[in-house]
């Protein structure tokens, strides 16, 4: 709690003073609303923007001791706007929460002068008149952020400019609308981490010089902007108006999310990873480790695992876009399908030796990485890729293009596929265990599959300290294992000979040759046949065979 403020009682009810611009830290409680006072307020100030911050329980900021939807604000990260009288030095609002638990808040209010615009002065579509605040919803795919548009300043006993008279450069159409999005610190859920790194994100000079600017929207856009939800990661998001005519600016409340629940009881953010992930990534790792080392050595073992990414991603988009089934369900199907993706990639081989056929599965597998990382960058939030059919026109050209550039050393490109994408396998199995933005380089793209709306949202990630430590030791795993094989797989044969080829030119030289053991082995089926006989004789009761005394000669 800040120095110098006093909490005193008034006529039984809790009083809190504020000081301009200063952060105060305070508890609230369900049955003791506290009445918040701010004084001495400047006379060049024309309006006040009050705003109250929680990390997951609901408080509730009003004009009045009994809120009204016009006059109160319920939530996590609320705020009101004051317009000023004349000669008015003195504020009063009140706090209070609905909530069982006692809820730690902090709060800040800001003075604004009679040239800086009106964040939601212009509010349309939500309750309060004057609305400054930014409203959220978050699903798995993405997070979704709106406000009011924001008016021009004037001073104060004036009438404010009308909102929709004129859309010339007297009007509020001349404003833009810089949106910021902030990360917190990854895997850290803590309620003093939050509340600490909100007030990094209240005063415009804080949020320029902290976060991170996204888009700006001009007066003629849509005041909703689309990002895509970090399960279990901590975002707060700002939105700053700025007039280009005067050069002032004002913030909005800004808001938070994890893309996730702390109160439910599966799934909340404490416990992100469920079972049936850890399970199914542990033991996609661990295949994906013995391939990024020894894949190419063990060919058919390569190809199992090629078909199962084939057949697993194609099958889990089909599935969840078609059937409302459960994510485990849907997990242990996946794992089936692409089981059997496997399998019928092996198959193919052994009897087909189709090698130009295998080895364009593998090198779509590493153009299909290849691509994701392409958009993983910068380059994927370029508008001209928030169309469907550019965005996987282009995708789809990246992943062609790179079995076509090496269709000429097919040895390399397999060796490459084994080390990449056997060790990125790697990092899946980590993010399920621990948030790592690694994750996203193809969890992007299945987003982008499963749900049309995605098109529109953008891909940030954060890339702090734990991201580079997985980056290195990815990088370090697809580096060991590429040079491992392609040290080991020199003067040997570049791919094994055609298995049925090898097969029947075995079993042919069985048959002709007499002195070959294996040509006085019994045929399958007389084998299996003498096989059931033993058995069925061990458990056959033995017939008495009348005197057993030995003779005496």
């Amino acid at each position: 709690m800040q120095l110098g403020e006093r909490h005193t009682e008034n006529h039984g009810q809790s009083l809190l003073e504020f000081s301009m611009g200063t952060f105060r830290y305070f508890e609230l409680n369900r049955p003791f609303p506290e009445e918040a006072i701010l004084r001495h307020i400047s006379s060049n100030v024309t309006f006040l923007i009050f705003q109250i911050h929680s990390q997951y329980q609901n408080t509730t900021i009003s004009f009045s001791k009994t809120p009204l939807p016009n006059t109160s604000g319920t939530g996590t990260d609320k705020g009101l706007v004051f317009i000023l009288r004349p000669e008015q030095s003195m504020c009063t609002w009140y706090l209070e929460t609905l909530d069982a638990e006692p809820v730690q808040n902090v709060a800040i209010p800001l003075s604004y002068s009679g040239r800086d615009p009106i964040p939601g002065g212009c509010n349309l579509e939500f309750d309060l008149d004057i609305d400054p605040n930014i409203y959220l919803e978050y699903n798995f795919f993405e997070t979704t952020i709106k406000f009011a548009p924001a008016n021009l300043g004037y001073a104060r006993g004036t009438d404010p400019p009308p909102c929709d008279v004129g859309t010339g450069r007297d009007s509020r159409w001349r404003l833009q609308y810089d949106v910021y999005q902030y990360f917190l610190p990854e895997n850290d859920l803590t309620e003093e981490g939050l509340l600490q790194h909100l007030q990094r994100m209240a005063e415009v000079p804080q949020v320029m010089a902290n976060a991170i600017k996204v888009v700006t929207l001009t007066a003629n856009d849509k005041t909703s902007v689309s990002f895509s939800s970090l399960r279990g990661q901590g975002v707060i998001y700002n939105v700053i108006v700025w007039d280009p005519f005067l050069n002032t600016s004002a913030a909005y409340v800004p808001a938070h999310t994890y893309a996730c629940s702390f109160e439910e009881t599966e799934g909340n953010c404490s416990s992100l990873g469920r079972v049936s992930s850890k399970v199914f990534f542990t033991l996609f790792a661990l295949l994906g480790l013995f391939i990024c080392f020894f894949g190419h050595r063990f060919w058919k073992t390569e190809l199992f695992f090629i078909g199962f990414i084939f057949m697993g991603f194609f099958f889990y988009v089909l599935i969840t876009r078609l059937t409302p089934i459960k994510y485990d369900v849907r997990l242990i199907l996946t794992a089936i399908a692409g089981s059997v993706g496997g399998i019928f990639l092996v198959a193919a081989w052994w009897r087909f030796g189709i090698l130009l056929l295998c080895m364009l599965c593998v090198g779509l597998v590493l153009g299909f990485l290849v691509s994701s990382v392409t958009f993983f960058t910068p380059l994927g939030n370029l508008k001209i890729f928030r169309d469907d059919g550019v965005f996987w026109v282009t995708f789809s050209c990246i992943a062609v293009l790179i079995p076509v550039v090496f269709m000429g050393c097919l040895r390399i490109l397999n060796i490459l596929t084994c080390g990449f994408i056997g060790s990125y396998s790697v990092v899946l199995a980590i993010d399920s265990y621990l948030y790592t933005s690694l994750s996203y380089i193809t969890l992007n793209v299945l987003k982008r599959a499963l749900n049309t709306d995605f098109r529109g949202a953008f891909t940030n990630v954060p890339f702090q300290t734990n991201d580079f430590i997985i980056l290195a030791v990815w990088g370090m795993l697809a580096v060991s294992g590429i040079t491992l094989q392609i040290r080991r797989e020199r003067g040997q044969p570049i791919f094994p000979p055609h298995p049925y080829k090898l097969w029947k030119r075995e079993r042919e030289r069985r048959v002709t040759n007499i002195l070959d053991p294996s040509y006085h082995i019994p045929p399958l089926r007389e084998r299996l046949y003498g096989r059931l006989t033993q058995i069925k004789e061990f458990f056959q009761k033995e017939q008495p065979a009348g005197e057993r005394t030995p003779l005496l000669l």
